[in-house]
């Protein structure tokens, strides 16, 4: 079978030591990285690494409001918990202190290069000699549907999805390579009921794997910037999340 490094190396593409940067991660660290997309456009994230390698990796990506401090602790946190964890900034080293800021920076994102963004980084990730070959997504809110979206885009081992968009069909659950893990409220208003029963119904009819959660919480209750936090919830939604990657990618 040919490698992800070899596909890469016939598309042109950087090495990884060509486009990890400013630094190179090492066992326990945490740093800035950048990468190249096939167009020659440069995106970045943040690298956190765990202390055993090889291991399994993780995508993570952001709110509506960017690559902030509390994603950055997270991926840092996923580190800790023995995954390569990179934090994919979708704009462009951007943060939004209001919601006003976010819903400009979201509705500034052009899809097709959010999800070139997003698979050129699983590659990267899979590419590294020190990841098992085992990459999954997870995604808080905005970045929820965006982990199941380039989840369809490209194949990963596993998805998990905060109380993120998941209206799909069962013809685009039919793409999904790996098992989708769903952290939903009760109290949301956007990411409903409805919503997830369509998303539950898509992924029965194409014979995928899942399992949904549900907390009595509201929408993002695993963020503690938020009035609406739920410590337990959001506990128990980690540990829960933890265990699918470690079953999945190890």
């Amino acid at each position: 079978m040919t490698s992800r490094r070899n596909i890469l190396k016939t598309m042109g593409v950087a090495s990884l030591a060509a486009v990890a940067g400013p630094g190179r991660a090492t066992a326990g660290s945490a740093t800035e990285v950048t990468t190249t997309l096939p167009d020659g456009e440069s995106v970045s994230g943040y690298l956190a690494m765990p202390e055993i390698l090889p291991a399994g990796a993780v995508l993570l990506i952001h709110e509506a409001r960017g690559l902030d401090r509390w994603i950055r602790k997270v991926t840092r946190q996923m580190a800790e918990e023995g995954f390569i964890a990179l934090a994919a900034d979708l704009y462009d080293g951007e943060v939004a202190h209001s919601a006003d800021e976010a819903r400009r920076l979201r509705r500034a994102v052009k899809s097709r290069r959010a999800r070139a963004t997003l698979v050129r980084w699983i590659d990267w990730l899979q590419d590294r000699p020190d990841c098992n070959g085992r990459v999954g997504t997870v995604g808080w809110c905005y970045g929820g549907g965006w982990a199941l979206n380039v989840s369809m885009a490209t194949p990963v081992a596993a998805t998990v999805v905060y109380y993120g968009h998941c209206d799909i069909s069962s013809r685009q659950a039919m793409r999904l390579a790996g098992p989708v893990m769903g952290h939903f409220a009760t109290g949301d208003r956007w990411i409903d009921r409805a919503m997830v029963t369509k998303f539950e119904s898509s992924m029965q009819a194409s014979g995928k794997e899942y399992e949904i959660h549900w907390y009595k919480a509201g929408h993002a209750f695993a963020n503690p910037n938020y009035r609406v936090h739920s410590r337990k919830d959001a506990e128990l939604a980690w540990s829960r999340t933890i265990g699918f990657f470690r079953r999945r990618l190890t």
